[in-house]
């Protein structure tokens, strides 16, 4: 059984730049996603990888994780059928201490910036970076998914306004 064990944060400024890697550019489509239940999704890695995601929330921090390699064609085919899209480009950080990405999201999360760190075990330390603001680990709202239904731009004002300096 996969499991993926993450912490996310809203990013705020652009230090975390400094510790850029590689990027690479992201379309995820969603096929089905729910609170507490299974979310499918395909995603296309720039022009030629592609995986289909089958994952479902063990605990605030840890997700059941299932991914598959499919043919760029047959993601493609069905990304352009997908209701729910993501756009975004991913940074690689060099960081002590886990994984950690930054996703800088496109067209209506703009100009939405999170961090998220893969553990190797859900009692792991990490050594938060400052520009990590508010940590988001378990909240569904600011999940990929929730993000491809709903996009910031759509949330209501009241909601916006609450994190405007943040993201």
């Amino acid at each position: 059984m996969g499991l993926e064990i993450e912490r996310r944060y809203l990013v705020q400024g652009d230090q975390w730049q400094e510790f850029i890697q590689k990027s690479e550019y992201l379309q995820q489509g969603y096929l089905t996603s729910n609170i507490g239940g299974w979310t499918v999704r395909v995603r296309i890695q720039g022009q030629n990888k592609s995986w289909i995601t089958i994952k479902s929330p063990k605990n605030a921090i840890e997700n059941h994780e299932f991914e598959y390699a499919i043919p760029i064609k047959e993601a493609q085919s069905i990304l352009k059928l997908t209701p729910y899209k993501i756009l975004k480009t991913r940074y690689q950080l060099k960081l002590p201490g886990g994984s950690w990405v930054v996703d800088c999201f496109e067209a209506k999360n703009i100009p939405l910036v999170i961090a998220e760190v893969e553990l190797s075990n859900k009692r792991e330390v990490i050594s938060k970076p400052s520009w990590c603001v508010e940590e988001i680990t378990g909240k569904y709202h600011w999940s990929n998914a929730a993000l491809a239904v709903t996009s910031i731009a759509d949330w209501p004002i009241e909601k916006r306004l609450n994190h405007q300096e943040r993201p």
